[in-house]
């Protein structure tokens, strides 16, 4: 197979796929596996994960049988997720190294309590305490990181495509 004739759009789109699966699983065994409770951001940029996959999935099985119009608006679909996604592990880095303030939902004081609440409660993590660091960066920079790189996948997919089209 040359160069020319390879895939690269199907590849650059599967393997931000792959991307994002290990990153979502990831997020979820450091959670049931290994203890790291997330806080309300950590779970909203999960969104992206459970939003995007779906519909990158499904283009990438439906590669060949969909009309090229629903192709391209699927992955720009998809790329918009992702960049949200961005912004949101940015914001959340943000809010960890105290740039800015974090939403009074995970940083405020909360809600009135009862001692009876005390029997059903989970471990509430502020937005602000980062649990995991590796090489200076949280999860949520993490995210931020590899968010940006499934766009940048999507759109190169994108620009492949829309070049063989043109040629």
């Amino acid at each position: 197979m040359s160069a020319t004739s390879r895939p690269w759009d199907k590849l650059a789109a599967g393997l931000a796929f792959l991307l994002g699966l290990a990153t979502i699983l990831g997020a979820l065994g450091s959670q049931y596996i290994g203890g790291l409770y997330p806080c309300e951001l950590c779970l909203e940029q999960r969104l992206a994960y459970y939003y995007g996959l779906p519909i990158l999935a499904l283009v990438l099985l439906l590669w060949n049988r969909l009309p090229l119009t629903v192709w391209f608006i699927a992955m720009a679909l998809v790329a918009a997720i992702f960049a949200w996604g961005t912004y949101m592990g940015g914001y959340h880095a943000g809010v960890e190294w105290g740039f800015w303030p974090g939403p009074t939902a995970c940083t405020g004081v909360g809600d009135d309590f009862s001692f009876d609440q005390l029997n059903d409660m989970k471990p509430v993590i502020g937005c602000d305490v980062v649990q995991f660091r590796f090489l200076g960066l949280s999860l949520a920079g993490y995210n931020a990181l590899i968010s940006l790189a499934i766009v940048l996948l999507l759109i190169g997919a994108m620009v492949v495509q829309a070049r063989r089209r043109r040629a």
